[in-house]
């Protein structure tokens, strides 16, 4: 019989009294209602793509402009590197349903004054303000769901949220396709937004906050409300003497936190590492070129058609979703860093693809366009499902929690700039370089990727936070070895 690791005393309990993905309908109503952060995430980075074909039509300023189109575009992204940076002192200070309240609103109004532009000025700052709400909804989600999931399922949970983030780009495709016949089409676009956000605000006032940051900051009766909603009496007393234990750890060991000591205190240097660097990878990899540039890439590869290009890139979109799916399952299943490396080696696979179906192409082969489409299937196929929910779910476990939020807030952040730096060279390293060399890079990047996952990333499947912290604290006092032996008693 297969032992699964709980926060008991012993660590583990018999399969018959694991909690699965839907036994706990409460667990699940509380990542789906948090997960709506990741839906404004993804709606928002997909939805200007289509929006500013017509705001160029609106603005002659914006069409005539080249510089102000791709700031209409990036300046989501510098209000998401911001809010992401502040969102982690925030989910600290104020606690994870606050943070989630408090995005919400900001993306809401955001969203109206898009709407309501009346010059491309007001439509830069209301971006700017959508933006700020992704970036805090960025760290708040997957942090809710984590602190909230029991441990043998939190992979599943958060990764929930990064299936609503890849759902929300394939509804703003469909959404872009909707208004096209529309009056005011870029404006309801944009300001159809505001639907979801308003939306997670009333449902959020409905949900407790996370247990975790209860029994830290206001003490054990309201976490003990919390939490047996989630677990049976046995496991509810084993989970509140886990979590008064690293509460009095924590006390003992240190008085406040401080930015400085998440690189002077090495347990928490490796983690950081080990999670911006999954974010940092999750860029670099090219996942944003293909999902901001998939239509352009199609026509680069000979179709020339715009309605073909939108159509399959609708395709792209909705196999990103359906791989995140499968994420869902294997990443409970699999182990987080066996699913990353075997992600990552389709994504190598695919990228050689590419590179060689545009070196062909470039070179006078017509016949390369389908190679290149199924470059881009095979790609999203195999990133979908691993290098898509692995950063955010590790990240989510990997920090202790009185660094949570901060460390989770400044991963994020270096997902956003790497984000923006992929999004903003892609497009002139291709005219530059070429676009097979480009494709020729990014395999590169991956194949140090793959690197990193093996020497800096541990597994953490089924670990409570607490034995989390102590794998670090083996791995920063140089044994290797020993942590993985903690894994793999916990394994059997």
């Amino acid at each position: 019989m297969t032992i699964g690791l709980v926060p008991g005393s012993s660590g583990r309990i018999d399969d018959d009294k694991k909690i699965t993905y839907f036994s706990n309908k409460y667990v699940l109503g509380l990542t789906v209602v948090a997960g709506i952060g990741g839906l404004l995430f993804g709606y928002d980075t997909g939805v200007i793509s289509g929006a500013l074909l017509y705001i160029r039509d609106d603005f002659e300023a914006v069409n005539q402009s080249s510089f102000l189109q791709e700031t209409i575009v990036s300046m989501a992204l510098l209000g998401a590197m911001i809010g992401a940076a502040a969102g982690g002192w925030l989910n600290d200070v104020q606690g994870r349903k606050s943070a989630t309240l408090i995005a919400d609103v900001i993306f809401a109004v955001g969203s109206f004054v898009m709407a309501a532009a009346p010059d491309p000025y007001v439509l830069i700052f209301g971006r700017l303000l959508v933006g700020l709400g992704v970036g805090i909804a960025s760290v708040t989600a997957p942090m809710y769901i984590a602190e909230a999931a029991p441990s043998e399922i939190r992979g599943g949970l958060v990764s929930t949220n990064v299936l609503m983030i890849t759902g929300g780009q394939f509804l703003s495709y469909l959404v872009n396709l909707g208004f096209t016949q529309v009056r005011g089409t870029w404006r309801w676009m944009l300001g159809i937004a505001a639907v979801p956000a308003i939306l997670q605000f009333g449902l959020m006032l409905l949900l407790p906050e996370s247990p975790r940051w209860l029994y830290k900051n206001r003490g054990s009766s309201e976490a003990v409300v919390t939490l047996s909603k989630i677990y049976d009496p046995d496991r509810l007393n084993d989970e509140l003497q886990h979590l008064s234990n690293a509460l009095e750890e924590e006390r003992s060991g240190r008085n406040s936190v401080r930015y400085r000591d998440v690189f002077r205190i090495k347990e928490i240097r490796l983690a950081f590492l080990a999670g911006a660097g999954l974010q940092a990878f999750q860029q670099f990899t090219g996942i944003n070129t293909v999902m901001y540039y998939s239509p352009t890439i199609v026509q680069m590869a000979g179709f020339g058609s715009n309605q073909l290009a939108l159509q399959l890139s609708l395709i792209v979109a909705l196999m990103n979703a359906a791989g995140t799916v499968v994420g869902i399952y294997l990443i409970d299943y699999v182990g987080r860093r066996k699913l990353a490396l075997s992600s990552l080696t389709g994504v190598i696979l695919s990228l050689v693809l590419l590179s060689v179906a545009f070196f062909l192409e470039s070179s006078g082969n017509t016949s390369m366009g389908w190679v290149a489409v199924l470059g881009l299937v095979l790609y999203i196929s195999s990133f979908a499902p691993g290098m898509g929910p692995v950063p955010w779910t590790v990240n989510s476990e990997i920090y202790p929690e009185s660094y949570r939020g901060i460390c989770g807030g400044m991963a994020a952040t270096v997902n956003w700039v790497s984000n923006l730096i992929v999004a903003q060279s892609f497009l002139s390293v291709a005219d530059a370089v070429g676009t097979g060399m480009t494709f020729s890079i990014l395999a590169v990047i991956a194949v140090v990727a793959v690197a990193f996952v093996l020497i800096f990333v541990p597994e953490t499947k089924g670990l409570t936070f607490e034995e989390v912290e102590k794998l670090w604290r083996i791995r920063a006092r140089g044994n290797h070895n020993g942590a993985e032996s903690l894994l793999e008693d916990n394994r059997t």
